[in-house]
């Protein structure tokens, strides 16, 4: 028997120290997280999840007067909501500065009744800032592009003051990897890709 715990003990004991620092080693991410309407959220969604330090993206709808609203509601324009994506980051690999800069060509800042294809004020593109450090954050962020941008028409991107944010019903959520044909014909079919490239240029 003494054999056999010896055995037993020498087995588990590797794992008791691999387990060991790896659970005391495990830091509290220093998460912060950004509200951003730049038309059609599955969209929206994948521009961000593709960025570093970026933890997620979860669609949804801001802004409106009706609580609970569904997609059938906010599409078709009767609760004043806009379409969004809750963007939530690491700050220690991203400031709240970086999330707009990488917002800003996945846009077009020119229309304020839509955005590509889809049409109406459920679609327009908005920063909605969380507090005063978000909101002067947002307000030189624009100042920035105004004087930077490749194109002349005005920027009519508004800044709203952040109110209840509802995530969307779960079939929208990462549509992009759930439905990626699908998504691929919707963002082709709406020229969106191509339209921020005569904005903006070419992606590097």
């Amino acid at each position: 028997m003494r054999l056999f715990t010896m055995l037993a003990l020498l087995l588990l004991s590797p794992l008791t120290v691999l387990a060991g620092p790896s659970q005391a080693g495990d830091a509290a991410v220093n998460t912060e997280t950004a509200i951003l309407a730049g038309g059609c959220f599955w969209c929206t969604e994948a521009d961000f999840e593709k960025l570093d330090g970026v933890l997620s993206a979860v669609s949804g709808y801001a802004g409106g007067h009706v609580k609970n609203p569904t997609y059938k509601q906010v599409s078709a324009g009767t609760t004043g909501h806009i379409e969004v994506v809750k963007v939530s980051y690491d700050a220690d690999k991203l400031g709240y500065s970086d999330i707009l800069d990488h917002y800003w060509p996945t846009i077009d800042p020119t229309r304020n009744d839509g955005q590509f294809c889809d049409t109406g004020p459920q679609y327009r593109p908005a920063i909605f800032y969380q507090n005063d450090n978000q909101h002067k954050l947002a307000l030189a962020s624009v100042k920035k592009i105004e004087k930077t941008k490749p194109f002349s028409a005005p920027l009519k991107v508004e800044l709203i003051k952040a109110g209840k944010f509802y995530p969307a019903e779960d079939y929208h959520q990462d549509y992009y990897k759930k439905n990626s044909y699908r998504y691929k014909l919707y963002r082709y079919g709406c020229r969106r890709d191509a339209r921020l490239e005569e904005l903006w240029g070419k992606a590097p």
